[in-house]
């Protein structure tokens, strides 16, 4: 075997490894499994079309990440998103997110900000429809550019992740007065990028995803998760 043959292999492993994990983790935060349900690796293996060797890597993965545990000699169970890990995420996210928006102010290229301000228009016109569905995708979209436009991948990562773990919540979230007002938020995360205002965008991020979460607490949302 040729060093670019081995090198392909390896290659072929780890992104064959990667979408069956990112498969499961997403089932797993989307509702598909249930807390506290067996994940059974033939079972999964089959419906991926996947042996059971990238199938076992990817829930050892997905206990690190503390989404599921094993048990010795018993199997893999979900234990999910716990109401407790909702309150961490967005705490944490409160202040990866104004970092995110600072670093985007130095950053940020003309054609992200150009689809941000034309992200905030559409999720206004959306809002007022009442269109949930294409709000939530488009919430989604802004916090994607956000995270791009810091230009540091480490970041961009962490940010990613954390807002994938509370996909299900978020899109609860954005019904009734709350979508308003977390586009209105944005609006001024993006003015205050395009003005070059560090503090400023810092600031209304930080307290964008405070203000996220207060509404969870409010509405109720986080009983889904306990």
């Amino acid at each position: 075997m040729t060093k670019k043959d081995l090198k392909q292999e390896v290659t072929d492993k780890y992104s064959l490894r990667g979408r069956v994990f990112n498969r499961i983790r997403d089932d797993i935060l989307n509702g598909k499994y249930e807390d506290h349900e067996e994940l059974k690796e033939v079972a999964i293996g089959e419906e991926l079309g996947v042996s059971r060797t990238p199938v076992r890597e990817a829930l050892r993965q997905l206990e690190l990440e503390g989404l599921i545990q094993i048990v010795p000699n018993k199997g893999a169970y979900v234990v999910g998103i716990s109401a407790g890990d909702i309150r961490d995420i967005y705490m944490i996210r409160s202040r990866l997110e104004g970092l995110c928006a600072r670093w985007a102010c130095e950053n940020i290229t003309k054609e992200q900000l150009e689809e941000l301000e034309e992200i905030v228009y559409l999720a206004d016109f959306h809002e007022e429809k009442g269109h949930m569905e294409q709000l939530a995708e488009l919430d989604n979209r802004f916090h994607t550019i956000l995270y791009e436009s810091c230009n540091s991948k480490m970041l961009e990562h962490l940010l990613k992740d954390y807002h994938q773990y509370v996909w299900r919540i978020r899109q609860r979230t954005l019904a009734g007065k709350r979508g308003k007002d977390s586009n209105d938020e944005h609006r001024g995360i993006m003015e205050a990028i395009r003005d070059n205002n560090p503090d400023k965008a810092e600031e209304i991020a930080h307290k964008h995803m405070l203000n996220a979460y207060e509404n969870m607490v409010k509405n109720g949302l986080l009983e889904m998760f306990s």
